[in-house]
C-alpha cells in the first residue's frame, strides 16, 4: 500500500539551527528519499507562495496565499510503499521535522482502478 507521509515543521525549526546541524538534517531527508521504498517526495516552499482556487458562484477565484491562516503548514512530503501503517509510522519517525517540534501526518494513499 502507498502512503503519503506529509510534513509539518515547526515553523523556523530548521532555519534555527547552526549551520552543520542543518546540513545533517538535510543530509537525513535526502537519506530517507535514497531508500527503495520512498516513491517520490519534495520540500515545498513557504505557504505564502501558494495560489488558491475556490469556486464561488460558478466562477472560479484565484488568489495568492494558502488556503486558511493555520500555525501548522505542509513543509514537503514524501511518498512510500509500505506493507502495513506500523512500517509507514517507522518511515516517518525517520523524519527530522518530527524531533524539531513538528508533525508527520501519515495518510494511505486512495487506490483508484487504472
Amino acid at each position: 500500500m502507498r502512503y503519503a507521509l506529509l510534513i509539518y515543521p515547526k515553523p523556523d525549526s530548521h532555519a534555527a539551527l547552526p549551520r552543520d546541524e542543518y546540513e545533517a538534517v538535510l543530509g537525513e531527508y535526502q537519506a530517507l528519499a535514497d531508500e527503495d521504498f520512498v516513491l517520490a517526495g519534495e520540500g515545498l516552499q513557504s505557504p505564502e507562495t501558494a495560489t488558491t482556487l475556490r469556486m464561488q458562484d460558478g466562477e472560479t477565484l484565484v488568489t495568492d496565499g494558502p488556503f486558511a491562516n493555520t500555525k501548522e503548514v505542509i513543509g514537503g512530503f514524501y511518498v512510500v510503499e509500505a506493507d502495513d501503517l506500523d512500517r509507514a509510522i517507522e518511515a516517518a519517525q525517520r523524519i527530522p521535522a518530527i524531533r524539531l517540534g513538528g508533525a508527520v501526518e501519515v495518510r494511505p494513499i486512495q487506490e483508484f482502478p487504472r
